[in-house]
């Protein structure tokens, strides 16, 4: 099965968000300002088609298998979060929502925000393939470190991680839960 991986198009918008809804949980409520999962699923659909947030068509790429969307990585660096997350917050703000937004990642690495393989298709390698995809941009971009945050009761996703080369290097809080950043050198 040849699976491509490209930057996704405002029109996958749709079938984005419920994978991002489902890697990032809660946290999708305080980035939407939304209590309701049909109304964190609608904002995250906006927000995609937006240009100007961590959630943008622009930071995320898509697994496909001919049209099928398989999987989603959602890729940028910490310095450039600090902008995406100030327009977010004040987004945030015009609607009265709260706008603590945690920074995830420090300046100098390419960060992977979210990785989510639909149900059907995990347990096939398309994780891995987006987690090497992002380890491809990220020397491209010329980064040294790649790194992501677990949560951590996540000992299956962290084992698969340290496979790859990722090792924990501090705690990390996110919406006053606990993670553990991890970083690869690059």
């Amino acid at each position: 099965m040849e699976i491509l991986i490209q930057q996704a198009q405002v029109k996958d918008a749709a079938h984005i968000a419920p994978l991002i809804y489902d890697a990032i949980g809660d946290i999708a409520h305080r980035l939407t300002g939304e209590t309701e999962e049909q109304a964190v699923l609608a904002t995250l659909t906006e927000l995609i088609k937006r240009t100007d947030n961590r959630h943008s068509y622009l930071y995320t790429y898509v697994a496909k298998q001919e049209d099928t969307l398989l999987g989603i990585a959602v890729l940028y660096d910490g310095l450039t979060a600090k902008e995406l997350d100030a327009n977010l917050a004040a987004w945030l703000q015009a609607k009265n929502a709260s706008t603590i937004i945690d920074a995830e990642a420090h300046d100098d690495e390419f960060y992977i925000d979210t990785v989510c393989v639909t149900p059907h298709a995990r347990g096939l390698g398309i994780g891995t393939k987006l987690l090497k995809f992002a380890e491809e941009q990220a020397i491209a971009k010329g980064y040294t470190k790649l790194s992501l945050n677990v949560e951590l009761e996540k000992d299956k996703a962290r084992a698969l991680y340290e496979r790859l080369g990722f090792t924990i290097t501090e705690p990390w809080t996110i919406i006053d839960e606990p993670f553990h950043h991890m970083v690869k050198a690059l």
